[in-house]
């Protein structure tokens, strides 16, 4: 309750014995607190990334599930799922939770390096071939995740599912040492490629006489949505829209200017994110509902009334 937050969080004592004090700050310090922190990188992360995106890829429709990183994640999560619970991998079942992060972020960073090196030949990379690379790959690894969910048993099956669906309910102070360097290093590495993305809207053989390193502006974005798509996935699962809606949304508002669409797409995510978690805890509780039901709900409506709306000014 909200009477009882301030003396859990050591703001003040009431000056009264409380028999509540020491469960309500094991909740606020070791469950909601990591879990906003949490929300608010994962939204972060993938906002960032699909902003990286669209404008990697002069497209937005653009989105790093597209590229089959949130689906290698996941195909590598499920497949941790399934084996920690079978007999084979018995005497691993003990690091269950600190293998499925693992798996996914490995899954993810494999995911990428196939890419890749499909997508670049003689110091080049072709980003039509990444995209397409991609497709391909996210279909394979739904395909694995779904004879994996052939093969589960009822709690395997419910564990796949809530994974594949999203949740921040296994947030954790340790989880968000792995998010926040990389939400660091990702957001100073893209001030380094916000003029980049800018020139790069008009085309690459422009971008290259303006002066941009084409080639390497390529190689800095698709690692960096790679590591922030594999990093979030890693902690929360597959949440879909977050990637795309925000990025629209602040063109609307602030422009298209990456120096201030990249930092604002973070910010934006980070406030969606937190708020859509807040949102499924307790739209049914005491039960849970994941939040990538919730943020595909709300997304991809949204999506839709701004395509509705451009429609109707390219028609004006």
């Amino acid at each position: 309750p909200m009477a009882r937050l301030p003396a859990a969080l050591g703001l003040w004592a009431d000056g009264t014995a409380n028999p509540l004090l020491a469960r309500d700050q094991l909740v606020v310090w070791s469950i909601r607190i990591p879990r906003i922190a949490a929300a608010a990188m994962v939204g972060g992360l993938l906002a960032v990334s699909g902003t990286i995106m669209q404008g990697l890829f002069r497209n937005p429709l653009a989105d790093p599930a597209l590229v089959g990183v949130s689906s290698g994640g996941a195909f590598a999560a499920a497949a941790a799922i399934v084996f920690t619970d079978s007999q084979l991998g018995e005497s691993l079942r003990f690091l269950q939770h600190q293998l499925l992060p693992i798996a996914a972020f490995a899954g993810s960073l494999l995911t990428t390096i196939v890419l890749y090196a499909i997508a670049s030949r003689g110091g080049r990379t072709s980003i039509a071939i990444f995209l397409l690379a991609g497709l391909a790959i996210a279909a394979i690894a739904n395909a694995g995740i779904g004879l994996l969910v052939f093969v589960a048993d009822d709690r395997q099956l419910r564990d796949i599912t809530f994974w594949l669906l999203g949740s921040l309910s296994g947030a954790t102070w340790s989880k968000l040492t792995t998010l926040a360097p990389v939400l660091g290093v990702a957001l100073i590495a893209c001030l380094s490629i916000a003029r980049g993305l800018e020139v790069l809207v008009l085309g690459e053989a422009e971008a290259f006489h303006s002066g941009v390193d084409v080639e390497r502006l390529k190689r800095i974005s698709i690692v960096l949505v790679s590591a922030m798509t594999g990093v979030a996935v890693s902690v929360c699962g597959v949440v879909g829209f977050v990637g795309i809606v925000v990025p629209h949304l602040l063109r609307l508002v602030i422009g298209p200017s990456h120096r201030l669409l990249l930092p604002a797409s973070a910010l934006l995510g980070a406030i969606l994110l937190v708020g859509a978690d807040t949102v499924a805890r307790t739209i049914v509780a005491p039960a849970e509902m994941p939040i990538g039901i919730l943020t595909a709900a709300i997304g991809a409506p949204f999506f839709l009334a701004m395509l509705l709306r451009q429609r109707g000014l390219v028609s004006l």
